[in-house]
């Protein structure tokens, strides 16, 4: 689609990246199985994040940004990733992080450790409280600052994974069905605008690790992200489909979701995490075993990353 505008944004990852055929997987499922491996990105330990941050940064470096500055749980992958770019660019993060999970010097505490990253925790369940935290600590600075949500999950992060699809269809690939985490939604609502644009014979699914209203917030954000796109399209709830994963609670590791993780890392060689992939791979089971996917049907499944998770929780 020519009409669509992306706008500037930094080089910061290693881009494109590999599709791959899942061979074994495929013949156990009984589905033509194949993974996106987003977590070979090229920082850190790779991941779904640098694709928004490629956006994200740009904008605050264009903003005269000093100071970055994001949240998440106490193992955000996409906080540890922030931190990363940032420091690849000049920029300074400072990290406050909910003090939810583990904040021991495990998993993505202690990479955010060798980095010298400046983490703070608060004791909260409210990311308002958060963001207005980052305002006091920003203006106490006397520095320039940039705030970016969790997950990087506004419009502008969300323009990654519209292109994203984009990029496999550049590469020749074309999927019935992109299935991955649904944790804070940007990656969700690019994978599925970007599918509408560039894909549109192509379903996209989300598996929830969360209980927010996604259903809301994939709409929302397609619906702006297509607008920083000048993209003219029709847009509704009806474009995606969401499926409850969460299991026992965000961030807390469910049965389905750890045989996942072993079963991908058993047959494949991969590893997934249990907070996110490891739940969006046992909906892939869930649905395969349902007989939810068409005989012929190309299924990709995005590897978002989260190694760092492996590491830290108890599974």
């Amino acid at each position: 689609m020519s009409s669509v505008q992306f706008p500037q944004k930094l080089s910061l990852g290693i881009f494109p990246t590999p599709v791959q055929y899942l061979e074994n997987l495929s013949k156990i499922l009984n589905i033509h199985l194949s993974i996106k491996r987003d977590d070979m990105t090229g920082v850190a330990l790779g991941g779904n994040k640098v694709r928004k941050l490629e956006y994200l940064l740009y904008d605050a470096k264009q903003k005269g940004a000093e100071i970055v500055f994001t949240t998440g749980g106490a193992q955000s992958n996409h906080a540890m990733l922030t931190a990363a770019c940032a420091n690849k660019i000049g920029l300074t993060p400072i990290l406050i992080l909910k003090k939810k999970g583990v904040t021991d010097r495990k998993g993505n505490q202690l990479l955010e450790s060798l980095m010298g990253t400046d983490v703070r925790f608060m004791d909260i369940n409210s990311y308002d409280d958060i963001y207005e935290e980052m305002d006091r600590v920003g203006k106490a600075s006397g520095k320039p600052y940039y705030k970016i949500p969790c997950g990087g999950s506004n419009a502008l992060g969300t323009i990654g994974y519209v292109e994203c699809v984009k990029e496999m269809r550049d590469q020749g690939y074309t999927f019935d069905r992109i299935i991955c985490a649904e944790g804070s939604g940007g990656t969700m609502a690019g994978l599925a605008l970007g599918a509408k644009l560039f894909m549109p014979s192509c379903r996209v699914t989300g598996m929830m690790v969360d209980t927010d209203p996604f259903d809301e917030i994939t709409v929302r954000l397609m619906k702006e992200a297509a607008g920083i796109l000048k993209a003219d399209i029709e847009i509704s709830r009806s474009d995606f489909d969401l499926i409850d994963m969460c299991g026992p609670g965000y961030a807390i590791p469910s049965q389905e979701g750890n045989a996942a993780v072993a079963l991908m890392a058993e047959k494949e060689g991969l590893f997934l995490d249990p907070v996110y992939t490891g739940k969006a791979f046992a909906g892939v089971i869930k649905l395969a075993n349902e007989g939810a996917f068409k005989k012929d049907e190309k299924v990709l499944f995005l590897h978002s990353g989260g190694a760092g998770g492996l590491f830290a929780l108890d599974m």
